[in-house]
């Protein structure tokens, strides 16, 4: 699992697949996919980057402003029509959500690897990628000297010896890693302890082949579900590129979005890091899904693991909202600004 692909330009209707803020909670379709129409959904829902071509940002932003001036077409489930030639945006929705959309997507990546080496597609694009890992890199360094910028972006470099050292402590868990692109960045940015995990193990054997043909023998992929994860072992900073805009694209999303962050909550280390990248939802809105996992909490608080769960679980919310990356390049629409991604940092109290 991976994040949400951006549709290209012949795609008919942008709306169904980047809803405004007010409409980011899609509607869901059919239940089923024929390997016919995920195969089409795999081709026509790709952005490719420098490993690929490119939609360039100009047109991203011009896509990102039509989808929100046309928000009042966007289509209803209840609209859908099974005798339609041409999946609606809710059957996407339904598909997008499934695993074996994905495992048909990697499926179809590991072949064309293995045939003629290509890498595969970055979710979001090189420059989110190359964004989100160097903010991420200055979070962990100001989190690792105990003061955090209120501009992490604006941050000056540390020199990179003294950088490479505290990040020698920071484990890593990439969850929903795809291809494991973005653990190859982080590990560029002088991260060791790196671990992806994905539920589908043609992801997981496209990332380890580019790992093992890349020379990042370091890092450690598994196959897990983020949802049942069999995962013990706690990590400092966990990164989630996607995932979690694909849980919520499930028919049951707001059932499995509430269990995301039950197993999220278990995978990041006291005072650990989540950062989250998201084309599907505001910072704000995802301040507000992680309030309103506090509030759960409190209301029913899960049993605490360890000893040192049981010290501070009755003082403090399961996370905070620590940061925000303010460097992405925004559009107005009626009024308001708006960004095609949010990458939005949360500290684990």
């Amino acid at each position: 699992m991976a994040g949400i692909r951006l549709a290209p330009e012949e795609s008919p209707d942008l709306t169904q697949q980047h809803p405004p803020p007010q409409q980011q909670q899609l509607q869901t379709g059919r239940e089923v996919a024929s390997d016919d129409e995920r195969s089409v959904a795999a081709d026509s829902w790709s952005i490719k980057s420098d490993y690929g071509s490119t939609l360039d940002d100009e047109q991203r932003h011009a896509d990102a402003a039509e989808a929100l001036s046309s928000a009042a077409n966007f289509r209803a489930a209840s609209d859908y029509s099974s005798d339609k030639d041409e999946p609606d945006a809710d059957g996407m929705t339904s598909m997008l959500g499934r695993q074996s959309y994905w495992d048909a997507a990697y499926a179809g990546e590991l072949a064309n690897f293995r045939e003629h080496g290509h890498t595969g597609e970055i979710w979001f694009g090189a420059d989110v990628m190359d964004t989100v890992t160097s903010w991420t890199k200055s979070l962990c360094i100001d989190s690792s000297q105990c003061h955090m910028p209120n501009h992490v972006d604006e941050a000056k470099p540390e020199p990179v010896e003294l950088g490479d050292k505290y990040l020698s402590c920071w484990s890593v868990l990439d969850i929903g890693t795809g291809n494991g692109l973005l653990l190859q960045e982080l590990a560029k940015q002088g991260f060791t302890d790196l671990t992806g995990t994905d539920y589908s193990e043609g992801a997981i054997d496209l990332a380890r082949s580019l790992a093992d043909r890349d020379g990042f023998l370091n890092i450690k992929f598994l196959v897990d579900d983020i949802l049942e994860t069999k995962l013990e072992r706690r990590f400092k900073l966990v990164m989630d590129k996607g995932t979690l805009d694909a849980i919520g694209l499930h028919p049951d999303g707001p059932i499995k979005r509430m269990m995301y962050w039950d197993s999220v909550s278990k995978l990041v280390a006291p005072g650990g890091v989540l950062v989250i990248t998201s084309c599907n939802h505001t910072k704000d809105e995802l301040v507000q899904e992680v309030e309103n996992f506090n509030q759960r909490n409190i209301e029913m608080p899960q049993e605490p693991n360890t000893m040192e769960d049981q010290e501070t679980h009755r003082d403090l919310p399961p996370f905070q909202y620590l940061n925000h990356v303010r460097t992405y390049p925004t559009f107005m629409f009626g009024g308001s600004v708006g960004s095609r991604v949010a990458t939005v940092a949360f500290l684990r109290n």
